[in-house]
């Protein structure tokens, strides 16, 4: 609207100036480089209205020029230029491509540089990139969108976060995911207890962009915590000298189960049942109930975001307001998030102090649904009805038994699953703020020096509750059950460096930048729970950890010449985690570059317009040492004792005594290190309307951590923490962007990036068994069931299954497997590593299409060459699963038992592999704006989880370790989005 009434009193103001003779001046603009015309360049005369565009081959037509007028020639990534007019009749330009948009700031720890500068493997994603929707969770904003990154979504619960591996991890029992620090604050590793997921309390809707650092030769700076990658989240701040505006965002969304297990109706079921011999038909019920219907709903959320921002003077601020709610496809299943943020800036001294001030603060409220309803109704008899009011449960069916005279529940029988999601309680709220001050301080005797000291903290409390009645089936105490629980997370922070940035004459002109400082970090965690157990009150062990982190840390990076790249840095880090002989760790980077685009044989080159090599090497460790359990990691060098609790005390007369326990510990423990080596190149052509990287690295993981067996006697345990091998990871990441158009009006941009990836365990065990493995991947169906294994020379992933034989349909012989030793007999010897989970290959394709004020844009996401255990087929897709009950109830069965027909567990079979390949369209988003005076409005729709491709039978082929069983399945959601902006 606003362009059209700016047109119309354009026209209005032109139409009697052409009954006067003016000049008219025509032209052609191209793009210096190529040479290649440039549509829709914006031509105006200085001062004046008076202006046009390019058409679609460069060319325009300016009329009413007059001597001494000045045109002005502007696109968008081009420096504008202005030609004074002098009575020509045609002038010609040749843009040439804004160093500016070329040298793009991105943040490297402690310090930023250029992307043109940047000689490791660093990614710079901006909010324009980001993926569309009605987004919880941060990490989703950049799924698919970097070569290198595999952001694996939880499950379908509301808030659940997922899963982010840069370059596939580098450990086994240690932590493999990145550090994260949000405006210069490392977040702790460990997450927050109560929480859905650590970064909920980061507000999307906030974040400018996400840096992410990928080798060794970027991370190393953050030292011992650093071999899984660094991801950077910088948060919106305002800008100065700009005008009070207001924003109200909102998305609203619905989202339901698009597919679910399948299991045999009731029609199906009755008739196995039937046929299956030994079993009594009477024990069925005369219902038909979809159990999987009866837990799932539709999916309403709603967030909103207000923003005010302004700059007065030297001063500037942001403020935000988030309200989130959302309720899962389970029913009652619930999150909320309340979110204050705070960005304040203020520059003093004539701009050598800059103060920057940023809060963000939330309050999460969870109601947890209990998700072991899920395998419920994937296995509960669906003859049976939801309710019936003569069993003492409630009002649920449950499947009993008499118990002198009283009806008592069927102790190993499969729940209700309706019940137990009605009557259990379940819930939680989290407060956080992650609140830092910055001081960026120009030091006035020395041109070019900064000192710099960031003061930070994280700190979240969680408080929940649960609660089960004592009519509950799912109770198998005489007395409810409660407990309830607090949870303390500290994070204090202290940075304090000095940056040094200046030129000197050496090989023509060196541009020098130094950073050295000292950061010291300090972690703080409580947790306190009480409740009921054997029918008293209990109060257990109140867990208490403290550790810190000292650090010191140096950089120095040269630029000769604006054509070569040198960089070093080093870290130590001493922990008090870690043994006193092992506390510190020293952990060096070195990496170059060459801007072969600035030799004088590229220069001019119509092709060419950015190409760079890169090579680099580094030291990383990993500090996150404790493995599932983060609390061993904590002085797991010394020797612990563990309070016993409720019932595992000592009688001496008529007094219980508690117990203390000592537990297993290496004195010499240390953490993890990691040795990489990187090399890349940075390319560009036709103006960088076609660009990207290709990068390849080698990666090998030291002093691995690792639970393995030690002989009796030699520990407090059969089973110890330590260090004990080594990993090998290599692959190879390819990041592509093309600009297809570039105009004024429309503008066509598409982004792909493929990552290939292998690692492989290259020692394991403290001797020298070539057999030795540990089993790996607990599976549902029995007790200590494993269906994967850490071996020397395989993937961490690998699965360890027997060879399944077929017939000549086609169809498993039951108990039938390769006997690949030829004894002819089928023992454990016969398993075999097979397949793994960890795909090959891995990519990523953005599409963003914008016509005038009209916008389309879509992501796919694929995985290749990774294979899934079916764990829900596995587990109930055998007749004896549902019919050799130790009591009177029959199960449900997977469908697939009609398929296979096994009548026994075949649970390690490789028969329940699947290829788990897949492609997503994870989301397309279409949206308008309609700009005004003084209200600009923008409508958008978005889908996401639109469509997977894949010969998958589970729910979905996109789970986390290959291992799929009691899925919480994802939803696909229809997303409504208003934003109006005053």
């Amino acid at each position: 609207m606003r362009t059209l009434i700016k047109s119309t009193l354009i026209l209005l103001f032109m139409l009697p100036m052409s009954f006067f003779a003016q000049n008219t001046v025509s032209g052609n603009v191209t793009e210096s480089s190529t040479g290649l015309p440039v549509p829709g360049v914006n031509v105006i005369v200085q001062g004046t209205s008076n202006g046009t565009t390019t058409d679609f081959d460069g060319n325009y037509t300016i009329q009413n020029v007059s001597n001494d007028d000045i045109l002005v020639f502007s696109f968008l990534g081009f420096t504008t230029q202005e030609i004074p007019y002098e009575g020509q009749s045609t002038i010609n330009i040749k843009l040439d491509e804004d160093a500016a948009s070329l040298d793009e700031v991105v943040l490297i720890g402690y310090g930023a540089t250029s992307e043109q500068d940047a000689t490791g493997a660093v990614e710079k994603i901006s909010s324009e990139s980001f993926n569309q929707g009605a987004v919880v969770s941060p990490e989703q904003l950049i799924a698919g969108k970097s070569a290198g990154v595999q952001i694996t979504p939880g499950g379908g619960a509301p808030g659940q976060g997922g899963t982010i591996r840069i370059r596939g991890g580098s450990s086994l029992s240690a932590s493999n995911d990145p550090l994260i620090v949000v405006d210069g604050v490392p977040l702790d590793q460990r997450g927050v207890a109560g929480s859905r997921n650590a970064l909920n309390s980061i507000n999307p809707n906030e974040i400018e962009d996400f840096t992410i650092l990928k080798d060794a030769a970027a991370t190393s700076i953050y030292g011992s915590r650093a071999s899984n990658g660094v991801i950077l989240i910088t948060t919106k701040k305002g800008k100065k000298d700009s005008p009070f505006q207001f924003t109200y965002d909102l998305k609203t969304s619905i989202g339901n189960v698009t597919d679910k297990v399948d299991v045999l109706n009731a029609e199906e079921f009755r008739t196995l049942i039937n046929n299956t011999p030994g079993t009594d038909p009477s024990l069925l019920g005369n219902a038909d109930t979809d159990w999987q219907e009866q837990i799932y709903e539709t999916s309403v959320g709603a967030i909103h975001n207000l923003t005010a921002t302004q700059g007065v003077g030297n001063f500037y601020y942001r403020l935000n307001f988030n309200q989130t709610a959302e309720t899962g496809v389970l029913s009652g299943d619930y999150y909320e998030r309340n979110a204050f943020n705070i960005a304040l800036n203020q520059d003093l001294f004539d701009n050598s102090l800059k103060l920057t001030l940023t809060s963000k603060n939330s309050l999460d409220k969870n109601n947890f649904a209990n998700q072991g309803a899920i395998g419920s109704a994937v296995a509960f008899d669906p003859t049976q009805p939801i309710y019936d009011d003569s069993l003492p449960f409630g009002g649920y069916f449950e499947f009993s038994r008499q118990s002198g005279d009283e009806i008592v529940q069927q102790n190993l029988a499969t729940r209700n699953p309706v019940a137990l999601l009605e009557q259990n309680t379940d819930e939680n709220q989290t407060r956080r703020s992650i609140t830092n001050l910055n001081a960026e301080y120009k030091i006035p005797f020395l041109t070019g020096l900064k000192a710099v000291v960031n003061a930070g903290f994280d700190y979240a409390e969680a408080r929940g509750n649960t609660f089960l009645p004592l009519i509950a089936a799912s109770n198998t105490t005489n007395i409810d059950q409660y407990s309830n629980y607090e949870n303390i997370n500290r994070n204090l922070l202290l940075d304090a460096y000095l940056n040094y940035k200046t030129d000197v004459d050496f090989l023509n002109t060196t541009e020098v930048d130094v950073t050295a400082g000292h950061s010291y970090q300090e972690f703080y965690s409580f947790s306190d729970v009480f409740g009921t157990e054997q029918d008293q009150r209990v109060d257990f062990p109140v867990d208490i950890n403290r550790n810190a982190l000292e650090s010191y840390f140096a950089r120095a990076s040269f630029d000769i010449n604006d054509k070569y790249l040198i960089s070093g840095s080093i870290r130590a880090d001493g922990s008090s985690r870690v043994a006193p002989q092992n506390r510190w760790g020293y952990f060096p980077a070195a990496s170059i570059g060459w801007k072969i685009h600035n030799e004088s044989f590229l220069q001019g080159s119509n092709l060419i317009s950015e190409l760079k090599l890169r090579g680099g090497y580094g030291e990383t460790g990993n500090y996150e040492i404790g493995g599932s359990d983060p609390t061993r990691g904590n002085y797991s060098y010394l020797g612990l004792y563990t309070p016993s609790q409720g019932g595992a005390r000592y009688q001496f007369g008529n007094t219980f005594i508690p117990t203390l326990r000592p537990e297993e510990y290496d004195e010499d423990l240390k953490w993890e290190s990691l040795i990489n080596y990187n090399a890349g190149i940075d390319f560009g052509f036709f103006s960088n309307r076609l660009s990207g990287s290709v990068d390849v690295y080698y990666r090998e993981t030291e002093d691995l951590i690792a639970t393995v067996p030690v002989p009796a006697g030699a520990n407090l345990s059969d089973q110890l923490l330590t260090n004990v091998g080594t990993t090998v990871s290599k692959g190879v990441e390819v990041g592509l962007s093309g600009d297809l158009a570039r105009s004024e009006d429309f503008n066509w941009t598409l982004n792909y990036n493929i990552s290939f990836q292998e690692l492989e365990i290259t020692k394991l065990s403290l001797g020298d068994d070539p057999n030795f493995f540990i089993p790996q991947g607990g599976i549902s169906g029995g007790v200590g069931n494993n269906i994967q294994l850490w071996k020397e020379g395989y993937d961490p992933t690998t699965f360890f299954v027997f060879r399944q034989v077929y017939n000549e349909q086609g169809q498993p012989i039951e108990g039938a497997y390769v006997d690949v030793n030829g004894d002819n007999q089928i023992t454990e010897a016969d398993k075999q590593p097979y397949k793994k989970a960890t795909p090959d290959y891995y990519m990523g394709l953005t599409n963003t299409m914008n016509y005038k004020n009209l916008d389309l844009s879509f992501t796919f996401r694929g995985s290749f060459g990774n294979y899934n255990y079916n764990n829900t087929q596995s587990a109930n897709g055998f007749v004896e699963a549902g019919t050799n009950t130790p009591s009177d109830y029959y199960s449900n069965f997977n469908a697939n038992v009609l398929e296979s027909g096994f009548e026994n567990s075949q649970f390690f079979s490789d028969y329940y592999l699947e290829a788990a390949d897949f492609v997503k369209l994870d989301n397309i988003s279409i949206g308008y704006t309609i700009p005004g005076e003084e209200l600009d409005f923008r409508i958008s729709a978005t889908a996401t989880n639109v469509l997977v491709i894949t010969n998958y039978d589970g729910l979905d082929p996109e789970v986390f370790g290959g291992i799929d069983n009691n899925f919480y399945p994802r939803s696909r959601r229809f997303v409504l989005g208003l934003n109006f902006i005053f």
